[in-house]
């Protein structure tokens, strides 16, 4: 297996791994079924799209009327404001006109009052009549003739003064009729609107639920799929390496360093280290058997003892993944084999390099690992000198 192959499988590791298959190294068949519930949901999930283009086209007609009865509202008020001015206005004519008028009545009060003291009914014809000489009718003549035209200037004034009067209660009672029908008006709109946008909310609702309960669904059989497949891959390539491993002659006992690398940091404690191999150990003592792509908890290969050994030390995904032993190694700390400590891994290879790496075990202290060793001997504790092809490194998770 060349770099590039590895480097794909390390991309596919990306994705969650939590719900791994029961069945050690799935068959084509359980990929195929997978495959077809995948399908499936794809279909239920273009259904489910042409429900929700309808839901949103029915969304941005709701908005289009909320957004049309809110400019209603907006109108209405603006009229509202319009009319309240307008009554205000005619109500400061009435008030000016009802003054005029009760100034004119004061007036033609007064010429009344002084008609009277100047004599009798105060009719012209009466006033000449009695003239008491030529001057004397002069005056009399004279003084008619003012109180005649105030009489008339004041009559004038109250006559138009009782026609704006009018007129401003006319445009007074109309202004506060149509301030009452526009407030009518944008009460009802702005009950249109908040119904409108209550349907509006209720529909986004209604689209939110289709949107995750579309993505929970996809995102269930996708992962299915997706895990299915990367454990078969995942073992396969792991069970060809080791039957090449098999093959291969001339394998030394550690191979030299030709410049290897690994992360940087580790993820794991001691206690977690110390409760890895004892995890292990437990399941080397009880005689638990050796399955391609299992990772317990009756049966295991070698990689699923090292996955399994820490997911109950305490390390889950993201910081965790159920990956190959050659991936184990990318995935780890490189450690001199004279500086291992116990819960450290142990990698071989049938030629030294990363891509070749086919087994894995965790390291036990003084020389020894616990290990899923093959389907003959199953899980065993042993040397870590007795699998040819130690790397020159261990791996701290």
């Amino acid at each position: 297996m060349n770099r590039k192959l590895i480097t794909a499988l390390l991309l596919l590791t990306l994705i969650p791994t939590t719900a791994l298959a029961a069945t050690p190294k799935p068959t084509q068949a359980q990929i195929d079924a997978a495959k077809k519930i995948e399908a499936e949901k794809k279909a239920a999930a273009d259904a489910a799209a042409k429900k929700l283009n309808s839901a949103k086209k029915t969304l941005q007609q709701l908005t289009a009327i909320a957004t049309a009865k809110r400019k209603v509202y907006l109108a209405a008020q603006n009229e509202l404001k319009i009319k309240t001015k307008k009554a205000e206005i005619a109500m400061k004519h009435l008030q000016v006109a009802q003054a005029s008028v009760s100034q004119g009545k004061r007036t033609i009060g007064k010429l009344a009052v002084n008609a009277y003291v100047m004599g009798g009914g105060f009719t012209d014809l009466d006033s000449l009549l009695k003239a008491d000489g030529p001057q004397d009718l002069a005056d009399r003549l004279s003084t008619l003739d003012a109180l005649g035209e105030n009489n008339s200037n004041a009559l004038d004034r109250f006559k138009s003064a009782e026609v704006v009067a009018s007129t401003a209660q006319k445009e007074a009672d109309a202004a506060k009729k149509a301030q009452a029908e526009a407030t009518i008006k944008v009460a009802a709109a702005k009950k249109a609107a908040d119904e409108a946008t209550a349907v509006q909310q209720a529909e986004v609702d209604k689209l939110q639920l289709v949107q995750d309960k579309l993505a929970k669904e996809l995102a269930v059989a996708q992962k299915t799929r997706l895990t299915l497949e990367q454990q078969r891959q995942l073992s396969l390539l792991e069970e060809a390496n080791a039957g090449r491993a098999v093959l291969t002659p001339d394998q030394a006992k550690i191979w030299p360093d030709i410049g290897f690398t690994g992360r940087s940091s580790t993820r794991s404690t001691e206690e977690m280290r110390l409760a890895a191999v004892e995890y292990a150990k437990k399941q080397v003592l009880a005689k638990k058997n050796y399955v391609w792509g299992d990772e317990g908890p009756n049966t295991f290969d070698c990689s699923g003892l090292v996955y399994a050994a820490y997911k109950s030390a305490g390390l889950g995904w993201p910081n965790w993944d159920r990956l190959n032993s050659s991936l184990y190694w990318v995935a780890t700390k490189r450690v001199p084999i004279s500086e291992m400590v116990p819960g450290d891994l142990i990698f071989y290879s049938y030629k030294g390099t990363v891509s070749t790496i086919h087994h894995i075990g965790i390291y036990a202290g003084e020389g020894m690992m616990w290990e899923a060793h093959n389907k003959d001997k199953d899980l065993m504790y042993s040397s870590i000198y007795s699998v040819k092809g130690l790397m020159p490194y261990g791996g701290r998770v």
